[in-house]
């Protein structure tokens, strides 16, 4: 009987497992889908997020996060804050900012979110999915991707 039920349990919670493909996903609108599936208890794995978009001009999007990463500690920069680099750093970060991170509901939903570079081997067989009103609406040359964004600003492969 507890086998049982523990099968049932491990079903479910694999049931609840979305993932989902970043490549020429618009970066908000694609995290406010992230963050309402993780508050109402849904696992998320983001696969391919050096892919995801940001719109808008480049070269105004690199001088902003340039300027966001000069913000440091007056006494000691080793205090923080740290500043993402990675595309799938990045991601998890823009997601958190969208969570109640400072209740226990938001907190616990953080620790649901995975975020990866490329496809990893234990997802390749699963189904991806996309949100279509986060999808790039004009051609891939009108926006930056968060990997091009990583490689300027330090984000070594």
């Amino acid at each position: 009987m507890a086998k049982q039920q523990a099968q049932v349990k491990t079903e479910s919670k694999n049931a609840q497992d979305v993932i989902v493909d970043g490549t020429n996903q618009i970066a908000g609108r694609l995290c406010t889908h992230v963050a309402k599936l993780l508050i109402n208890g849904t696992r998320v794995s983001i696969v391919n997020s050096e892919n995801i978009m940001l719109s808008g001009d480049r070269k105004m999007i690199i001088e902003e996060y340039r300027k966001f990463l000069e913000v440091a500690s007056i006494t000691n920069p080793k205090f923080g804050p740290f500043h993402p680099r990675r595309p799938d750093t990045m991601i998890a970060k823009m997601v958190r900012g969208m969570l109640p991170k400072n209740k226990p509901s938001g907190q616990a939903s953080l620790k649901r979110l995975r975020t990866y570079l490329g496809v990893p081997n234990e997802l390749k067989s699963k189904k991806t999915t996309q949100f279509d009103d986060a999808k790039i609406r004009k051609s891939a040359p009108y926006y930056t991707t968060l990997g091009e964004l990583g490689k300027t600003v330090g984000w070594h492969e």
